[in-house]
């Protein structure tokens, strides 16, 4: 069990499967997939298997069945046939301009065009594209199987740049358009990604890809199960328990709080991220791994953009159907956030068909929120972590002047973009702060007598905090008594102190407070 490999880093099934790393067995889905649709699309976070399950699919359909003995799919699958592959990845590159995508396809034919002696003088990509399967299939005598990983990675890397955005929905959908052309030639076509850009468009015509993203057949596709967890790696669990000193209880329920929760479909089991559990068994020790690998700086433009307040993230976030299957470069950012894997699916309400959303786990709340912090404050990246550190200090020796002196210099470091939304920008700011000192806090927190702006807890007091904008401090403290914010504490034997902190939005910043 000590020698037990992890593939952390490694997308190549044949390589997993050779090396002896572990592998949790997807095969028997593989094959229900393989068997029922002939032209198939997922989306799914970065990290989460989806170049593993192309080169599973690739090892498969090239008849590679020494791959996979000892997996469900063996006794279930019983010609192994081979077909020809072409395996296009669109990862490992940056797509700055228009040159760059048609210079990574262009390569990608190449090798192609190399391998199977094919001979072309035409500029276009979809006719060298569509040349390809059909002298492959006329060479093999068998239909050709197409795998597209990561299909939208410049659409992603555009968000932000509309005409960017509008030349490589050009470039890509007269590229993916081949395969409707191209129907007899192919035995079955599998895309991935982590967005479905408008419902797809670029494959316009291609009428019968089924998206298989929130398929309940599906769903356990990518990801670990519960199951699963206890399955293949109780015996590290109960090392990693013995190391911490913890029951492996304990360990279990601190692994699905930090890393399960992802829910692709309504009605179904949380999913753990596969990057952050093998990593911590790896390393054996449970902490935030899934943001260390980089979050697309294209969720930020969206957010603030759409001037979004965060503290709706505190509740559960509404959204439908047609909301969370649709990303563009000016959409809603509800989309990209649950496409991206920063909110999942919390539950469903079928009368009226509405999801109910909220972040997946602890990893993914606590990575995100600092993540945002220097693009909405005046804390950098590199000083965050000491000024949070004193923050949490101030709040937990009880010096509450110090820790809004600390929260007002933050403010004036803040460059205001836009007039209009002062009051949001505020409300964005604290949001994070407060998150990120912890001390279970409660931004706009609802009521029966109302909303609270924010509360934190330590051991000995409970801070109630109200904000007012151009208005003194006392009408902030008059409000948290008459509201009588502070009812839901009156059993709570700590100390019950109650701050009303006043803005300016011509200063812009705080300009009082007074403690009670």
């Amino acid at each position: 069990m000590n020698n037990r490999r992890y593939p952390i880093g490694l997308q190549d099934f044949g390589t997993i499967r050779k090396g002896h790393y572990v592998y949790v067995d997807k095969t028997a889905i593989i094959y229900r997939l393989v068997n029922s649709a002939k032209y198939a699309f997922i989306s799914r976070p970065r990290r989460f298997g989806k170049s593993l399950l192309t080169t599973t699919l690739e090892s498969y359909f090239r008849g590679q069945q020494e791959l996979f003995e000892g997996l469900s799919i063996s006794s279930l699958e019983k010609e192994w046939s081979a077909y020809p592959v072409l395996h296009i990845d669109l990862t490992g590159a940056e797509y700055a301009s228009r040159e760059d995508l048609i210079k990574k396809i262009d390569a990608v034919l190449q090798e192609y065009e190399h391998e199977y002696d094919i001979h072309s003088d035409v500029e276009s990509l979809g006719i060298r594209f569509e040349t390809i399967i059909r002298t492959v299939s006329r060479q093999s005598g068998k239909g050709v199987v197409v795998l597209i990983d990561e299909y939208d990675k410049p659409l992603l890397d555009s968000i932000g740049v509309p005409d960017l955005h509008e030349q490589f929905q050009k470039v890509l959908q007269g590229f993916y358009s081949v395969l409707k052309s191209c129907d007899k030639y192919l035995r079955f076509a599998f895309l991935t990604g982590v967005s479905k850009m408008g419902s797809l468009s670029i494959f316009s015509g291609l009428n019968n890809l089924q998206d298989i993203s929130m398929h309940p057949a599906y769903v356990e596709l990518c990801g670990i199960t519960e199951e699963e967890i206890h399955a293949y790696f109780n015996d590290e669990i109960s090392v990693l328990a013995e190391e911490q000193k913890e029951s492996v209880n304990e360990i279990y329920q601190e692994l699905k709080r930090r890393y399960d929760g992802y829910h692709f479909c309504e009605d179904t089991a949380g999913l753990y991220n596969p990057f952050s559990i093998l990593n911590a068994l790896e390393s054996r020790k449970i902490r935030n791994y899934w943001f260390a690998t980089g979050t697309p700086t294209y969720l930020v433009s969206l957010l603030k953009k759409n001037h979004y307040d965060l503290s709706m993230l505190e509740s559960e976030v509404i959204a439908n159907g047609d909301t969370l299957g649709n990303i563009s470069s000016d959409t809603n950012p509800i989309a990209a956030l649950f496409q991206s894997g920063y909110l999942t699916i919390k539950r469903f309400d079928k009368e009226t068909e509405m999801y109910f959303l909220g972040f997946p786990n602890r990893e993914v709340s606590d990575g995100f929120i600092n993540f945002l912090l220097p693009y909405y404050s005046g804390i950098t990246e590199a000083n965050r972590d000491a000024e949070i550190f004193q923050m949490k200090q101030d709040i937990k020796n009880g010096n509450i002047d110090a820790f809004l002196t600390r929260i007002k210099a933050v403010f004036a470091g803040v460059s205001f973009e836009n007039e209009k939304f002062v009051e949001l920008t505020y409300r964005n700011m604290l949001y994070l702060l407060f998150h990120l000192i912890g001390f279970n806090p409660h931004v706009e927190h609802h009521t029966s007598n109302g909303r609270v702006d924010a509360t934190l807890e330590t051991e000995e007091n409970v801070y109630i905090f109200e904000f007012k904008m151009n208005k003194n401090a006392d009408m902030a403290l008059d409000q948290i008594s008459d509201k009588h914010y502070a009812d839901m504490y009156l059993t709570d034997r700590r100390n019950i102190i109650k701050v009303g902190i006043s803005f300016d939005d011509k200063l812009k910043n705080i300009c009082e407070w007074k403690v009670l």
